[in-house]
């Protein structure tokens, strides 16, 4: 099965919510994710399912996350070569 035209560059395609905010926990743990993106669900009582409950509601700030996660494994890659 093909990917549809508008998902084909999408380098997020394919990548549940779940695991993105998972990774950048393990990766940056709460506090740092906090100070990079200041948003509740973050800084206060963080936990994985208030804050897919919070970025499934909130675009702006889902964006933000997303955003984050690219960079984040750009520099990843980046290290690696």
């Amino acid at each position: 099965m093909t990917p549809e035209p508008s998902q084909k560059n999408n380098p997020l395609h394919g990548i549940k919510l779940e695991t993105l905010v998972t990774e950048l926990v393990d990766y940056f743990e709460w506090d740092m994710l906090g100070k990079l993106i200041p948003i509740n669900c973050f800084l206060k009582d963080p936990s994985i399912k208030s804050t897919l409950k919070f970025l499934r509601k909130t675009p702006w700030a889902r964006q933000k996350v997303e955003e984050l996660y690219l960079e984040y494994f750009d520099k990843i890659r980046n290290e690696v070569k």
